[in-house]
């Protein structure tokens, strides 16, 4: 008998993307014209059984959240789910959930699963605590008497036991996740999947959710696939790993082979590299702006412990003695974290810049900034007079938790602080009380 418990294969999933053309002015006779043209057109989608009849635009664009999968879990397998925002990670999750369909390609899954996939999913908010434990139970098979041995563990493990009767309409995000991961973790269900909605609560609580998932598959034999950006997470639980980008797998196999590749790949979206358009009045402009991971390549993917390089390229159109060029860092709770001035790393308050093209670049060390994404402000100026050529928002980068000092408090290290080196601690022992 085979040992696979999950078989996907040639998996697509396939969206419509509704777009409107911009135009500057439109008569209400457009607007009346237009109205009816898309009644039109929609009731001829309908007709055709067209899947985008219920989009609404101008335009419908073809978009492929994933396309081609194809992989295979075995028993007691605990299998990591990486990539960026909009890999298809979720999307992936919902479909071996049962929750959306597949476009085309075949699923076969032997045992019962239970998923959180996002806040709210598989509760009913108008009932309690209680009650939602038994439904749950009910939708995954089990017999109320089976229900009823798990029961206390379910309630001692969430740490609700006060709220139990209350709606979970009421219960706060943090609470939610508590009951909803002892649900999924201690009623039987052969597959357990999670995706990055333990992030939401406390690091005690995280922890204690990854010693669960630990001993479900190590102990217990079954599977878990697990989604989430902290990759010190994904490297301790997960004995195999997966990496999508843009909707198909880029790679797969062991979790340190994979997360490697995760952290080092340079076929992304950026590259690590935005082509600014340079202002053609201005004086001083920006052209370009790089980040380079501890090898020198081109990254937005950067680990929290490796050194890297931030830089930018700028066009001087004539003598100046008096302008200052910045970089701010913002994290996304939209603090600025680090400004740094080139004017910074000399004597005089401002550089002096002679007709050229010039690049320069900062060098921050590992373990310096919190693992969070933060976004890039350029800017030259004359200080509280002339602002000559500013960027915001034109440059992303992520720096990714490999297991730094900061990794035991999970996803909630970033409301702690904002950078975590930079100080040196000098300790004096001097005689005992």
């Amino acid at each position: 008998m085979s040992d696979t418990i999950i078989k996907v294969e040639g998996l697509g999933k396939r969206y419509f993307i509704g777009h409107e053309n911009q135009v500057s002015y439109t008569a209400m006779r457009d607007v009346i014209a237009n109205n009816v043209k898309g009644f039109g057109k929609g009731i001829q989608r309908m007709f055709r059984n067209d899947a985008s009849s219920s989009i609404s635009g101008e335009e419908i664009e073809e978009f492929w959240a994933l396309k081609d999968i194809n992989f295979e879990v075995k028993k007691g397998e605990t299998l990591g789910i990486i990539g960026r925002n909009g890999a298809g990670k979720s999307t992936l999750l919902k479909i071996l959930s049962r929750i959306t369909e597949q476009t085309y390609g075949r699923i076969e899954i032997n045992g019962r699963l239970a998923s959180l996939l996002e806040v709210g999913t598989g509760f009913h908010p108008e009932l309690s605590g209680r009650e939602n434990i038994f439904l749950n139970g009910a939708i995954l098979g089990m017999s109320r008497t089976e229900i009823k041995t798990k029961f206390d563990d379910i309630v001692d493990f969430s740490g609700v036991e006060k709220f139990l009767d209350t709606p979970v309409k009421r219960y706060s995000s943090g609470m939610y996740v508590r009951l909803a991961f002892a649900v999924a973790a201690y009623l039987e269900s052969e597959i357990l999947i999670v995706d990055e909605v333990l992030a939401v609560g406390d690091a005690e609580f995280q922890k204690k959710c990854l010693g669960k998932m630990s001993d479900i598959s190590n102990k217990e034999g079954r599977t878990v696939l697990f989604v989430s950006h902290n990759i010190s997470a994904i490297k301790s639980l997960c004995s195999k790993a997966i990496l999508l980008n843009q909707g198909t797998i880029a790679a797969i196999g062991n979790t340190s082979d994979i997360i490697n590749k995760y952290i080092t790949n340079k076929q992304v979206e950026t590259d690590g590299i935005v082509i600014l358009d340079p202002k053609l009045e201005a004086n001083v402009t920006f052209t370009k702006i790089w980040i380079n991971d501890k090898e020198g390549n081109p990254n937005s993917d950067i680990d929290v412990q490796n050194e890297f390089i931030l830089g930018l390229e700028f066009n001087v159109l004539s003598y100046t003695k008096d302008t200052e060029i910045t970089i701010v860092l913002s994290n996304t709770s939209g603090v600025n974290v680090l400004f740094s001035s080139l004017s910074d790393d000399n004597d005089k308050t401002f550089i002096e810049l002679k007709p050229g093209s010039y690049c320069a670049s900062i060098s921050l060390k590992g373990n310096f900034l919190v693992p969070d994404m933060y976004t890039v402000r350029i800017s030259a100026h004359y200080p509280n007079k002339l602002n000559i050529d500013t960027r915001e928002n034109i440059f992303r980068f992520n720096i990714i938790e490999t297991g730094s000092k900061m990794a035991i408090y999970g996803s909630s290290a970033k409301s702690w602080c904002c950078v975590m080196g930079g100080a040196e601690w000098n300790l004096q022992y001097n005689s005992l009380l």
